[in-house]
């Protein structure tokens, strides 16, 4: 047998074997649960039928105990989340009682929809929707709180709790102290200290003491194990029982047994261990080096993001990116444009977020991103969409954005995602998008112009309301002069000719755009389809000829005649046309100012109301034109 083939078997050896000798006793007790804060629990614990005490494990690797997630677990007690919820009737807090743990006396149960007050503690339901961000928890009266008036007692008790005349379990609030001679406590709200303990009398291992339970349930003995200061370990003859946590059994002699005075592994294991720590010192040496060179570029990076921000935003690690997108799998794409792709993902088990992609990543590439940080860092409007983090490794330049699950407006006049809007909501749609617009013209000093205003970069969330978004291109204005000299830039169709021809930009420009946007509304016809004549290839110059003959019938939208057959509709359609007309004036100083052109939406959406008999609320009531931000 040569040396190599001997080396081959001892490193085997040494991989394979040895771990297997500390594996858990349970070996039908698994104790993972995927990528989760607590993927590995400790004995007792466990996520299978073969662990004494048995928690769930959820998809998307939490711990679980009923429907409440685990956050944490220690050796006398499980804390869990009980999220405020109105309705939860009283009787779920029967859950949370089992063989092996249940409420401590540590807790305050909030109780909600009582016949009356219990004792003195009594919260108002306002107060506590206000700050939990809850919805209305109807006519119910205040929430009640449920706690042991005997500090005697360990846990709640169950009984008493439920038969208090209150009908929801609406959350919790677990108290605890501080210590260090200190009187003062912490509060956690939403959340539940469960006590816990193993059936039977004391099955503890050496250098361990046992703490004796009566359980609260069936009132059976039960027991808890713990190691003794200096020891370390689960504290159950089951388990890995305790150890010296001292310098005197360090990892070699605890891997040979010597620890606890038995030897498990021979000599051979301890030269296998001496080489695979100078192997790992080596590794850590290259892994100190790769992490010093990481850090320096991190910094680096850090630094330029800040600058061009001008605020602290969050900043993520690649990983975490590809971790979400699923390595950027096309399941999770949600649109490709010409500066980049769009995923949609979910960073830390939260809500969903759109991430952008960028092409190209060369200096021009850097500078639209850089520039975007810039910009959406220091707006804040309920019609612009809100940039949630960014991430520039490995040569990528990657944005984060919150998720609008309606997709783009240009999705929906194009039926990509649907059967098209009614008119009433893409007038609201336009009205939203130039308020927003009007505030990055007249609200912001200096001024920001988008450049690229088109209805794929209006994005709609759940509700449809409007979102601008994609603000690569846009510039700061001038506020000495009326425009400035730049490259034109921006979308074939949506472009202003004016800017186009001289190169000078101002926030007409956007106003033009803004009208082919406003045509593409009332036709849902494409900005550019060379599959009409040659002269009527652009829209806008499709709609100012027919705009101009009285022929305006010719390209409204068909669905409008399906939708409904009163006046107003067509009557809006041609006073949007109207102002469409003047917003694509080839002289710019022809052009109405984005503010006007969003209050005449705004009073042409609200006059549908003017002649009506209902009495309904208008959407915006609070000004004809939102310039200010939310």
């Amino acid at each position: 047998m040569n040396t190599r083939t001997q080396t081959q078997k001892l490193l085997f050896f040494a991989i394979c074997i040895v771990p297997s000798i500390f594996t858990h006793a349970q070996t039908k007790c698994k104790s993972t649960c995927g990528f989760g804060p607590l993927k590995r629990l400790k004995y007792p614990f466990g996520f299978s039928s073969g662990c004494p005490i048995q928690l769930n494990c959820s998809g998307n690797g939490t711990a679980m105990i009923d429907e409440f997630p685990v956050q944490s677990v220690s050796s006398d007690s499980i804390l869990i989340k009980i999220p405020a919820k109105c309705d939860r009737p009283i009787k779920t807090l029967h859950r949370l009682f089992s063989r092996h743990y249940a409420p401590t006396s540590r807790n305050g149960i909030l109780l909600h929809n009582c016949t009356s007050p219990i004792r003195t503690c009594t919260i108002p339901s306002t107060s506590v929707q206000t700050h939990l961000e809850l919805g209305d928890c109807g006519p119910t009266g205040n929430i009640s709180c449920y706690s042991e008036e005997k500090r005697e007692r360990e846990f709640i008790d169950y009984v008493n709790a439920t038969s208090s005349g209150c009908k929801s379990l609406f959350s919790a609030i677990s108290v605890e102290a501080l210590g260090n001679g200190s009187s003062s406590v912490a509060l956690d709200v939403q959340v539940v200290e469960l006590g816990w303990w193993l059936e039977g009398g004391c099955l503890c291992s050496q250098n361990a003491n046992c703490t004796e339970i009566v359980s609260p349930v069936e009132g059976r003995p039960g027991h808890r194990c713990r190691c003794l200061g200096g020891f370390v370990g689960d504290g159950y003859r089951a388990g890995f029982g305790c150890r010296k946590a001292s310098s005197s059994c360090n990892a070699g002699k605890y891997m040979s047994g010597q620890c606890d005075g038995t030897t498990r592994v021979g000599v051979l294991v301890g030269g296998i261990v001496a080489g695979a720590v100078l192997m790992v010192g080596v590794a850590l040496t290259c892994c100190f080096i790769r992490r010093r060179s990481k850090l320096k570029h991190w910094r680096r990076t850090t630094r330029l993001l800040s600058k061009a921000a001008g605020i602290s935003i969050p900043i993520y690690p690649y990983k975490e990116i590809e971790k979400a997108t699923n390595f950027f799998s096309d399941k999770q794409c949600l649109g490709t444009g010409a500066y980049g792709t769009v995923y949609a993902g979910k960073l830390n088990k939260e809500e969903w977020v759109a991430i952008k992609r960028i092409k190209h990543r060369d200096t021009d590439s850097i500078e639209q991103v850089m520039n975007e940080i810039k910009l959406l860092s220091s707006v804040s409007h309920p019609n612009l969409v809100r940039l949630l983090g960014c991430s520039i490794e490995k040569g990528e330049q990657i944005l984060l954005y919150e998720f609008m699950p309606n997709g783009t407006l240009s999705q929906h006049l194009h039926r990509e995602r649907s059967d098209g809007l009614t008119w009433p909501v893409r007038l609201k749609i336009a009205t939203e998008t130039a308020q927003a617009i009007a505030y990055l013209h007249s609200a912001m000093n200096p001024p920001i112009y988008h450049r690229d205003i088109k209805s794929s970069n209006i994005l709609l969330d759940f509700n449809l309301r409007s979102k601008v978004a994609d603000f690569g291109l846009s510039r700061l204005g001038l506020t000495e002069t009326s425009h400035i000299s730049t490259a034109p830039q921006g979308t074939p169709g949506y472009l202003d000719p004016q800017y186009h021809q001289h190169f000078h930009l101002s926030d007409k420009s956007d106003v033009y755009s803004l009208g082919v946007v406003l045509v593409e509304i009332i036709t849902a016809q494409k900005v550019v389809d060379f599959c009409r004549p040659q002269n009527e290839v652009n829209l806008a110059s499709l709609a100012m000829d027919r705009i101009v003959k009285g022929r305006l019938e010719e390209i409204i939208d068909p669905l409008f005649e399906l939708q409904t057959d009163d006046g107003w509709t067509l009557s809006s359609i041609h006073k949007v046309a109207e102002l469409a007309f003047r917003c694509l004036a080839y002289d710019q100083d022809m052009r109405p100012s984005m503010i006007e052109v969003a209050i005449m939406l705004e009073q042409i959406r609200l006059s549908r109301w003017a002649n009506s008999k209902e009495n309904i609320t208008p959407l915006s009531e609070t000004s004809s034109c939102s310039l200010s931000s939310s």
